[in-house]
């Protein structure tokens, strides 16, 4: 393949990477506790070996799509009034038991399974600081939500909504568009922060969201561009190169 289309391609394709990001973004924007995904885009350096040097090196830089990364910054909250919706004022995630595990999540879209077991809304079991489903007596009608997670009704305390957060967040791994799986031990947040009648909301910003898609697409328009020009002036140099009706 001629270099020139080589490294247009590889840009191509980290471009296209980049359009799927930021398009994903914007299908999230209304899903609570969503953070937003960034690519990290890097140099992938070819040492041109047993060749002549050319005008500016011996090397060949390729776009690379590296990673993703979440932007941290929290959503803004929305109180709901509904009892066991619970949101992060602070650090820290909500633990959720799944078939795969358990999972970290900021989506605090809780309620009452038929057998008094908290869970998301997928019917997956909150977990409380002890790592075990919390789950609530027919008794207990009045329930209170501290902000340290503290769970109370009228018959007194009933348990501790566990709010954890990972040693290492870089090892974190995105499980569709709210949970996480630890790839660290965990440790509970000492204040976390916990709002009764809340949830947070994505920290997607739609607008900017798609000033950035914009902004992708046009420079996936130019690097495409750049493709045909180039294919263009190949085909001209061989047109002028082969005798006619060759």
């Amino acid at each position: 393949m001629d270099i020139t289309i080589a490294l247009a391609a590889s840009r191509l394709m980290a471009q296209q990477r980049a359009l799927d990001v930021t398009a994903n973004n914007i299908a999230n924007a209304n899903t609570p506790g969503y953070r937003a995904e960034r690519m990290q885009f890097a140099d992938f350096i070819s040492q041109q070996d047993g060749t002549a040097a050319p005008s500016g090196g011996r090397s060949i830089t390729y776009t690379q799509d590296r990673a993703t990364w979440r932007e941290q910054q929290p959503g803004t909250l929305t109180h709901t009034a509904n009892t066991f919706d619970l949101a992060l004022a602070g650090d820290g995630y909500f633990t959720v038991s799944t078939k795969a595990g358990p999972r970290l999540t900021r989506d605090g879209r809780f309620g009452l399974m038929p057998d008094g077991t908290l869970a998301d809304s997928k019917g997956d079991a909150a977990l409380d600081t002890a790592g075990k489903p919390v789950q609530l007596s027919p008794a207990d009608t009045q329930i209170s939500i501290a902000g340290d997670g503290s769970i109370s009704s009228e018959n007194g305390q009933l348990g501790k909504i566990g709010v954890v957060q990972p040693t290492d967040p870089m090892k974190m791994t995105a499980e569709g568009a709210t949970n996480f799986v630890s790839g660290s031990p965990t440790q509970p947040v000492a204040v976390p922060g916990v709002v009764q009648g809340a949830i947070e909301d994505s920290n997607v910003q739609p607008v900017l969201e798609t000033t950035r898609m914009m902004d992708n697409l046009r420079q996936f328009q130019l690097v495409t561009q750049l493709v045909q020009a180039e294919g263009d002036r190949q085909q001209n140099a061989i047109d002028k190169l082969l005798p006619q009706g060759q």
